[in-house]
């Protein structure tokens, strides 16, 4: 790992791609669910990833709703919550929230998807409260966020890119990453899990062995100095920092045969 400066000469394509970033972030975000996983789907893109990742490349996953839902074949239309009829219809079962809370503390959950406030440079979240030159602001709090980081085999941190945002400690931890690195999670008593990626609307993020984030990838049509600038620490880079692979034919047509006016996407 070596620390990236914003003066950083490395070169990306900055041409303007002919897809949304929102697109872009579902299609990476639907690439980390494997065939044949059980997934925690979470809202907004996530939606979108399992629905692309169900008509790409694993048509065997299953996914998993906060309320109790769980499916084995995307919504047949465009989702709002978790809770609207496409959703319910054709489900595979309807469970209570206990339901689908007892496959994460079983260990059967391979990956969740969460969103956040804040995330640092050991992948903890915080959706609880944020301190700005305004004052606090109180957010709504865990939800299943903590669960699922705390429970689930590996979990992906989506949100937008700002320094405010990736601070290199986050206000107040919510919902576990590594903690303050190593073996952390281990003394914590957290049997399994953790932060695997963080997809933002500039780059990817994955983490190294001691827990810390490092840059792996960079969005098409971003600066490298622009993801260094927007982030709240000496952010380390992989040895060969790639641009984010964009999305295929197949995963456009998907996100965009479902999300038809780029209601999440757009």
């Amino acid at each position: 790992m070596t620390t990236i400066s914003e003066t950083s000469t490395q070169q990306f394509d900055t041409k303007s791609p002919a897809y949304s970033l929102g697109e872009l972030m579902v299609a990476t975000a639907a690439r980390e669910i494997k065939d044949g996983e059980v997934v925690f789907v979470g809202m907004r893109l996530p939606l979108i990833a399992f629905v692309v990742a169900k008509r790409t490349h694993a048509p065997n996953a299953v996914g998993l709703f906060e309320n109790g839902v769980v499916r084995s074949t995307a919504a047949p239309e465009l989702i709002y919550t978790m809770a609207d009829p496409p959703n319910i219809c054709g489900a595979t079962q309807c469970l209570d929230m206990m339901g689908v809370m007892s496959l994460l503390q079983s260990g059967r959950v391979h990956l969740g998807f969460l969103g956040t406030a804040e995330v640092d440079r050991f992948g903890n979240l915080n959706s609880t409260e944020v301190h700005g030159p305004k004052g606090s602001t109180r957010l709504p709090g865990s939800g299943g966020a903590c669960d699922i980081a705390s429970l689930a085999q590996r979990f992906v941190v989506l949100l937008e890119h700002s320094r405010e945002r990736l601070p290199e400690r986050v206000s107040y931890l919510t919902s576990p990453g590594y903690g303050d690195g190593g073996d952390w999670r281990q003394r914590m008593g957290l049997p399994r899990g953790g932060p695997v990626a963080v997809i933002t609307s500039k780059a990817v993020l994955r983490f190294a062995d001691d827990g810390e984030a490092y840059l792996s990838s960079v969005h098409p049509g971003v600066e490298l100095g622009e993801v260094v600038s927007n982030t709240g620490w000496k952010l380390r880079s992989a040895e060969h920092v790639s641009q984010t692979s964009e999305p295929s034919a197949a995963e456009l047509k998907a996100i965009r045969d479902y999300d038809k006016d780029g209601f999440w996407t757009k």
